[in-house]
């Protein structure tokens, strides 16, 4: 891999300062534990300092189109199109899953089982109780409450939301007819609606018999319960790192680069049917040289050097292949002329 990097970096030999410049970043929350860690680590070397904000991955996706951040993150690729409209470059940095979260007292983490179709139907309110027949159906055995579901969503623009809804779309007709797949959701006047990944981790903890949807890895860190999921094959999966490469495995993604494709539903055995690739957006022509070049070195080292921390934090990290295309992708930035910007990793 590092042979790979190296002939990547080739043609970016010579730095374009010896103090590195400060960076500003805006986007998914999903993603913040991330770049923080990343960040930290980093900062130890080269006493840079990365100011990440949590706003969301439709936010952050404002922000660098409006030129106000150094790199934008979403958890949503964005489309060709899009991409050559707004001279922007993008490029995945992780894999991860969104995880149905549950606080049903007297079950714990895996207990409960659940399919795309009984999740859409609960989101849609048409399934209000817990004891439901098509959740009884799923769970025979089990002793489920006589409760009403308390369902949490996300207010925000967010990345997670919109590969939420991508899957409910993919397993139910209904679903996308009524709700579609987005980024923000009309959603169901009885959901209750809070900001942010944090915001539902904490809703979830003090509201008995709830259930909602967050990134994996503030289910491992906050230490919630969650649903096993039937997957494309199925069978009922658990979240893991290896359940989400195997979503990444059985896409396009090493075959032919198209980051556009979701990773919602894919087939096969292990694979969970929620995993989704988080991204960096940067604009293609550098609006300040010094904190794009900034940008470009922070994630380069980051690559080389932190894929322990992807880990650490609950991400899985990009197979080598995928990594030798991002490194490419990096370094098709320029200036303001359309020459390509002269950095290197410190």
């Amino acid at each position: 891999m590092i042979r790979i990097i190296v002939a990547l970096l080739a043609i970016v030999t010579l730095p374009v300062s010896s103090h590195a410049a400060d960076i500003m970043g805006a986007g998914s929350s999903a993603a913040s534990p991330l770049y923080k860690k990343w960040a930290e680590a980093y900062k130890e070397k080269t006493n840079m300092t990365l100011d990440y904000q949590p706003v969301g991955s439709s936010a952050g996706l404002k922000q660098i189109k409006a030129k106000t951040v150094d790199f934008g993150a979403s958890d949503v690729a964005q489309s060709a199109t899009e991409l050559k409209k707004e001279n922007l470059i993008q490029f995945p940095s992780a894999i991860s899953g969104v995880v149905p979260v549950i606080n049903l007292p007297g079950f714990k983490a895996g207990d409960l089982k659940l399919s795309g179709e009984v999740l859409s139907r609960i989101f849609e309110r048409k399934i209000t109780r817990w004891n439901d027949p098509d959740i009884a159906n799923l769970n025979q055995g089990l002793a489920l409450p006589g409760k009403d579901i308390e369902v949490i969503v996300r207010s925000d623009g967010s990345g997670t939301t919109y590969n939420f809804t991508n899957y409910l779309s993919k397993l139910s007709a209904e679903w996308q007819k009524t709700y579609g797949n987005n980024f923000t959701i009309q959603w169901h006047k009885e959901l209750k609606q809070v900001k942010g990944s944090s915001g539902i981790v904490a809703e979830v903890k003090k509201t008995p018999y709830s259930i909602s949807y967050v990134d994996y890895n503030y289910v491992v860190q906050d230490k919630l319960d969650f649903a096993k999921l039937k997957n494309k094959d199925g069978k009922f999966i658990m979240p893991s790192a290896e359940s989400f490469a195997a979503a990444l495995n059985a896409s396009d993604w090493k075959k032919s680069g198209n980051f556009e494709e979701t990773l919602t539903d894919k087939a096969g055995p292990k694979a969970w049917p929620i995993a989704m690739g988080t991204f960096v957006i940067l604009q293609k022509s550098a609006v300040n040289l010094e904190k794009t070049s900034a940008t470009l070195k922070f994630f380069t080292w980051s690559f080389i050097n932190g894929d322990h921390l992807v880990g650490a934090v609950d991400f899985v990290r990009l197979p080598d292949a995928i990594q030798a295309r991002v490194f490419k992708e990096m370094t098709t930035v320029t200036d303001s002329a359309g020459k390509p910007l002269n950095w290197t990793v410190q």
